[in-house]
């Protein structure tokens, strides 16, 4: 009967089969994501070296990217410009109001919480978690990694874990760059072009600037760096089907790391601020 009602509904067998497919897939890459993050002491005992050419290869790229100075000089004008534009937003917005004096708590306040984390992990997928997945799907249809199981090298601590290591030593300089360069954009923005007095600036700037803020978008930043090279290594590790097999593995990696960036800024934003915000504004 189960048969007969099968043929009799092909449509609803085609998707209990991709519901299936999609379950089996999920699982497939949680248990990939444990195995890799498992592996990282291992890769860090075993393979130093490897850990810091990556980290070199991630900061300062390699080939044409290096020319312009790789991952640091893409994010830091990512966020440069968008530092900028919360600026002119910001002071447009305000000024309909009469309260354009406030545009440095503007930009302490959306800079660092949601605009320099976002467009660091936007950078970052597609630079760092692009390269990541074209070498590795290159080495996979190459067979390398075939090659490397064969020598006994254990692949995902050494072409895996490695990497996931390298993202989170290098995330903490480039965002820090990101945050630098996200403020001064503001400031000049908001001074230079818009002629407000700098001392009102700095002094909303300053009194609205929490440091914990800080720290908790720098932890943001981390956990954005590994859940992307983690999304990144797993396309690549597992990208078949040749030349073209390796571009589609490129482009599902990019757009699954997109979801995986907003999606991290939406829950640490309300772990952290949905009870109180740690916010007030009064005067």
């Amino acid at each position: 009967m189960a048969l007969a009602a099968a043929g009799r509904f092909p449509r609803t067998r085609r998707r209990a089969t991709s519901v299936s497919r999609s379950v089996d897939s999920l699982g497939e890459q949680t248990l990939f994501y444990l195995r890799a993050v498992a592996s990282m002491p291992r890769a860090l005992m075993h393979y130093p070296r490897e850990v810091l050419r990556l980290v070199a290869e991630i900061s300062m790229g390699t080939g044409a990217l290096a020319v312009i100075g790789g991952t640091v000089v893409i994010v830091g004008f990512l966020t440069l410009f968008t530092g900028g534009t919360i600026a002119v937003q910001g002071y447009s917005s305000l000024g309909n109001i009469g309260v354009e004096a406030l545009t440095g708590f503007f930009s302490a306040f959306i800079n660092v919480r949601i605009a320099a984390p976002v467009i660091a992990g936007i950078g970052l997928a597609a630079t760092i978690g692009a390269g990541s997945t074209a070498q590795l799907g290159a080495m996979r249809v190459a067979e390398e990694i075939d090659a490397l199981e064969t020598m006994a090298i254990p692949s995902i601590p050494y072409l895996v874990s490695t990497r996931v290591l390298a993202g989170m030593v290098a995330i903490v300089p480039l965002y820090a760059l990101a945050v630098i360069a996200s403020f001064i954009a503001s400031r000049f923005a908001t001074v230079f072009l818009y002629n407000q007095s700098g001392g009102v600036y700095d002094h909303y700037f300053s009194t609205f600037l929490i440091p914990t803020d800080i720290l908790w978008s720098f932890v943001q930043a981390i956990v954005m760096a590994i859940a992307i090279m983690l999304i990144h290594t797993y396309y690549g590790f597992t990208a078949t089907g040749g030349p073209v097999g390796v571009g589609v593995a490129v482009g599902n990696a990019v757009r699954a790391s997109l979801i995986a960036v907003v999606t991290v800024t939406l829950l640490i934003s309300l772990a952290i601020y949905g009870a109180t915000g740690n916010f007030n504004l009064s005067g």
